[in-house]
């Protein structure tokens, strides 16, 4: 008996390790995506803030 309950029991840690490392890699990957939305927002502030004409000199000049 006890030694099912140590067998059960290093198999649920092992598939719980497994699964916090997909839930780590996820939250990484997701932070890194969120970064790159943040960034994005804050150009778009700045151009609302600057006005219209500025917002339209900054996309001709970046896009040809």
């Amino acid at each position: 008996m006890v030694d099912d309950t140590e067998t059960r029991l290093a198999v649920h840690e092992a598939i719980c390790t497994e699964r916090y490392g997909h839930i780590k890699d996820k939250l990484e990957n997701g932070s890194a995506r969120m970064q790159k939305i943040e960034y994005l927002l804050y150009g778009l502030m700045i151009l609302v803030l600057l006005g219209p004409g500025a917002a339209a000199e900054f996309v001709k000049r970046f896009f040809g």
